[in-house]
This record gives C-alpha cells, sequence and structure tokens, in this order.
C-alpha cells in the first residue's frame, strides 16, 4: 500500500507543478473586504483591470463586506492556497484580530495566515468634516470637542476598523470624548458625511479630494508625518503638537499563507507590471492616491512595522463597547 501510495504522488507531482507554472487557467476573484466607494475597492478595481491585462484571465473584484473588513479577510483566509482568491487589505487586517483578543474572543483569522504579494499605495490619513461646519481649523474642532464631550459624531468603516482606530488615537491624545457611529465601510461613511449624519471622518485622501474639491467638505488635519501633497495648506497632527498621532491607510494584497511560490512569483510580477500600467497610473492618480508599490519583501517589513504600532494603538485605546 505504501509502494503504489508513493507511485500516485510521484505521478500527480508533475501535473501540479505544471498547474503552477501555467497559472492562472482561470479567473482570479479579487475580495475587497468592504463596500464600493472607499479605499481598497478604489484601489483594487484599477489593479485587478491591470492584472487582466498581463494575466490574460479575468480578475473579479468581489466585495465582501462587514464586521469592519473581518468577514472578507476571513473569508480569503480560509480559500484554498491556490492562487484564485487574494484580498486587497487595508491596514485594519492587523487590527482587527487584536481587538478580538481584548473581549477574549478568538479571532476570526490570524496575520499569519497571509502572505503579503504587493503594497500598491499608502497615504496617510485626513480628517474632514462638512463644508458648512462650524469649524475651520482643528483647533476649533478641539475646543468644541472638550466643551461639548460625546456630542460631535464621526463616522468610521466599523469597530475597531481603520478609520475607528484612526480617530480614538487622535481623541486620546487630545483629550476629548467623541461620538463613534461605525458603517459597513468607508464608502457609507463618506455618504452619511455628506448628507450630515455624522459630522466628522478620518479617511484616505484621494477617497477625500473630489468633495473637498466641490466645497462639500473641509480637511482640517493629516495623519501623516508630512503634509499631503494634494493638501498642502492642511497641517499634519504632528505639527499641531500631537508627535504620537501617526497613522497610514494603506491598501496590499495579499493570498492565503500556503501558496504555492511559483503562483506566488507570477502574482508578485502581475502587480509589478500592473503597477506601471499607464491606466492604472491615471485611474490612481486621478483619486488622488499615487502608487506606492513595494515588492513582496518590502511590503512584508512595512507590514510587520506598521501592524506593531497599531497592536500598540488597539492596546492603548483597550475595550470600546
Amino acid at each position: 500500500m505504501h509502494r503504489r501510495t508513493l507511485l500516485a504522488a510521484a505521478a500527480l507531482a508533475p501535473a501540479a507543478a505544471r498547474a503552477q507554472s501555467d497559472f492562472p487557467t482561470r479567473p482570479i476573484t479579487m475580495v475587497v473586504p468592504f463596500p464600493p466607494g472607499g479605499q481598497a475597492d478604489l484601489a483594487a478595481r484599477p489593479t485587478a483591470a491591470a492584472m487582466e491585462r498581463v494575466l490574460r484571465q479575468p480578475v473579479v473584484v468581489q466585495n465582501r463586506a462587514g464586521a469592519a473588513g473581518a468577514i472578507g479577510n476571513a473569508f480569503v483566509a480560509r480559500a484554498a492556497p491556490d492562487g484564485y482568491t487574494i484580498l486587497m487589505a487595508l491596514s485594519s487586517l492587523a487590527v482587527i484580530p487584536e481587538a478580538e483578543r481584548l473581549f477574549n474572543r478568538a479571532p476570526p483569522y490570524t496575520v499569519d495566515q497571509f502572505a503579503p504579494v504587493a503594497l500598491v499605495n499608502a497615504d496617510p490619513t485626513m480628517l474632514a468634516v462638512p463644508a458648512n461646519a462650524p469649524w475651520r481649523t482643528l483647533e476649533e474642532f478641539i475646543v468644541a470637542a472638550r466643551a461639548n464631550p460625546g456630542d460631535i459624531p464621526y463616522g468610521s468603516s466599523g469597530t475597531y476598523g481603520t478609520l475607528h482606530v484612526a480617530m480614538e488615537m487622535f481623541a486620546a491624545a487630545a483629550s476629548i470624548r467623541l461620538l463613534h457611529v461605525p458603517f459597513q465601510g468607508a464608502g457609507p461613511a463618506i455618504t452619511a458625511l455628506l448628507g450630515g449624519q455624522i459630522q466628522a471622518l478620518a479617511s484616505a485622501p484621494g477617497t477625500l479630494s473630489g468633495h473637498v474639491r466641490d466645497g462639500r467638505l473641509r480637511a482640517l488635519a493629516g495623519w501623516g508625518r508630512d503634509r499631503v501633497a494634494t493638501f498642502p495648506d492642511v497641517p499634519t497632527f504632528i505639527e499641531r503638537g500631537f508627535r504620537e498621532v501617526e497613522f497610514y491607510i494603506w491598501a496590499g494584497l495579499f493570498a492565503p499563507v500556503a501558496t504555492p511560490a511559483a503562483v506566488m512569483t507570477r502574482l508578485q510580477e502581475a502587480v509589478r507590471q500592473a503597477v506601471a500600467d499607464p491606466e492604472l497610473v491615471r485611474a490612481f492618480t486621478a483619486a488622488g492616491a499615487p502608487v506606492d508599490y513595494r515588492d513582496a519583501p518590502d511590503f512584508a517589513r512595512f507590514f510587520a512595522e506598521d501592524s506593531a504600532r497599531l497592536v500598540e494603538a488597539v492596546n492603548r485605546i483597550g475595550r470600546v463597547e
């Protein structure tokens, strides 16, 4: 029996190797764990289209929103590690498991279930309010929040999601208390901000830029170490004395960790070519989120450093009911 098993395995090995070297032979699903309209979705669609042109197979964007990104992330973590299901994730990928541990709950996935493919962009988050809001500066916003603790509603992509952590980092540093209103993603949160249901939001510059240009929103501050090029007049929190308030909203591709090396190499090469595609570059630039490409080794280092910073922030914030 043992000999027959070995012979069968030997016969299957060349076929498996061929399947990996021929990858892909069918459509790839790129999961976005948020609704359409947010940073992950804005990064995913041009990337998927450009990868299609490289791989000569459809790359289909699938929005699997819910639980601040946990549902879509967990779906990819459990997917077959064959390269046909990949994830366009945000920095909340590392936040969600740590937040679950605060409540003594088993996390829906762990970061070691994912293998970095490539980073496609990374932007410091911006604080935005409606253009008709009474606060024209960050200082005015803080004064109002201190005078009315818990009264100013702000939106997020979900509890402990990317936008929630950024706002709570700011609130803790400024000694203010705001009213958190979670949504299923950045897209619905932006809609609520434009409609006046909330009064503040942390979001990526690319998501906000068009609304700021149209005079519907106002940017008060940025979470980056430096000012954002498309918002040269908007100060950073660091400039305003909040040295620990630094946060980046990035978008990067991951595959399930056991994906074969040959398939990972093919995906990595496809992204490398995709980010140089003129149509992708135009789409990212028009969205105000230019390409910030980092290959798998550089992305892995970036992800580890960013995750450590975010895990520390989540534990500093503590349990938020």
